[in-house]
């Protein structure tokens, strides 16, 4: 009897695995921006490459993880550039000139995209939810990164930060949707007995 592949991590693990994966984000998203406010721009996306490394090594489904990590990437470049467009805030940059986003920020978006898979893997099926956590988290975290030197919010700050609860309500839902889907879509195209869905250990 051949044996069902497993992934890195046993079933038995799933708490470690998750812990495992909200710390490789957090990582990676101070690396970005502590690199980025030190002039050290290259720092997060290296960083950030080390963790898509290890998240391949764990995930079952690298196609579908490395599409989503991809469409995180693409969107978060379309969403931020048009955000900077509107002024809703400047990062420190190099190399792209402005309005387009940054590296270290198109970098942070695909360091997003591993934890749809793993720790917010709960949040598929529950989008209204996602939106509003994704209006909440998006201005935290842009409103961090300003205070540790790595971005402006333009003025007013009250604004910008509607902006961009606006933004992230709509990209979390559609990101967690992308998750879903592509791992779905993999499921049907290659169905092993004994296989199960995602790069969780559930």
């Amino acid at each position: 009897m051949t044996e069902a592949p497993t992934s890195r991590f046993s079933a038995a693990q799933p708490t470690a695995r998750k812990i495992l994966n909200v710390t490789l984000f957090n990582v990676g998203w101070f690396a970005c921006v502590l690199g980025a406010a030190a002039d050290r721009f290259w720092v997060g996306p290296l960083a950030v490459a080390g963790i898509f490394a290890v998240d391949l090594w764990l995930c079952r489904h690298r196609r579908a993880e490395l599409t989503l990590i991809a469409a995180s990437m693409v969107i978060g470049f379309a969403c931020d550039s048009l955000l900077i467009l509107l002024g809703v805030h400047e990062p420190r940059r190099r190399l792209l000139p402005q309005p387009l986003a940054t590296v270290w920020l198109v970098a942070m978006w695909g360091n997003f995209a591993p934890l749809l898979s793993v720790s917010l893997r709960w949040l598929r099926g529950r989008l209204l939810l996602a939106a509003v956590l994704g209006a909440i988290g998006g201005p935290l975290a842009y409103y961090s990164g300003q205070q540790l030197g790595a971005l402006s919010l333009g003025d007013p700050v009250i604004r910008s930060s509607a902006l961009l609860a606006v933004a992230w309500a709509g990209a979390v839902p559609l990101l967690v949707w992308l998750s879903d889907a592509l791992e779905g879509r993999l499921a049907t195209m290659v169905r092993s007995p004994g296989r199960s869905q995602g790069c969780d250990t559930e």
